[in-house]
């Protein structure tokens, strides 16, 4: 399978959508899951994919299981 090169905007937008959910802010996210500021925000706002670790690091910061942020970054992407 071919790795996919262009951002994926539906998983910055699960990200948001939980972070926004547990009423936590960007920075909050970023220190907790020990990723730079700027690259939580450009994550976040689907400019850029982040490596296996920093979702896996994301994911625990939000309380969440890799397989749930999945999940959701998955329906984002079917329904929009």
């Amino acid at each position: 399978m071919a790795r996919r090169l262009e951002p994926q905007q539906a998983l910055g937008r699960a990200i948001r959508g939980l972070r926004e959910e547990r009423g936590l802010r960007q920075h909050d996210v970023a220190k907790k899951a020990n990723v730079n500021m700027t690259h939580f925000s450009r994550l976040e706002h689907g400019h850029i994919n982040p490596s296996w670790g920093t979702v896996r690091r994301v994911a625990e910061a939000l309380g969440v299981r890799v397989s749930e942020l999945a999940a959701r970054a998955e329906d984002i992407e079917r329904n929009g």
